[in-house]
């Protein structure tokens, strides 16, 4: 995907990232910021469940697992602050690793779902009601 430009090469500026930030807001942050931190989470539970099972390598799944949580993570601590963003991030995988038990009660897909369910509920409630 091109840069956006204003001509001659420049980059499109979008403005400071936040107060107190020196750095710029990157191209592509514009639209990520659009995007609620619970889907995120949701998206990388459910998504890194579904890599690994289509593809058959868990490897695979495990980095879309960890680009969504770190992704969020990064929502989370811009929105809510360092303690939250942290409590969220501990539950994310604290869902990751309680999906397993809980899939061999209720099967795969479901205990995913519900698991993912959860934490967005939890991101939604902390950090993305207010935003």
């Amino acid at each position: 995907m091109p840069v956006p430009s204003r001509g001659k090469g420049r980059p499109v500026s979008l403005g400071a990232r936040e107060p107190g930030s020196s750095g710029r807001r990157k191209w592509w942050e514009a639209d990520m910021a659009k995007i609620p931190s619970a889907a995120v989470a949701a998206g990388g539970l459910v998504g890194g469940y579904g890599v690994a099972r289509w593809t058959k390598k868990r490897q695979l799944g495990g980095a879309v697992l960890a680009v969504a949580g770190a992704a969020a993570a990064q929502q989370w601590r811009q929105r809510a602050g360092g303690k939250a963003a942290g409590a969220l991030t501990a539950a994310y995988v604290a869902a990751f690793a309680g999906s397993h038990p809980l899939a061999k009660k209720v099967g795969a897909w479901p205990a995913v779902l519900g698991v993912a369910g959860a934490v967005a509920l939890a991101s939604w409630a902390v950090a993305d009601r207010n935003g």
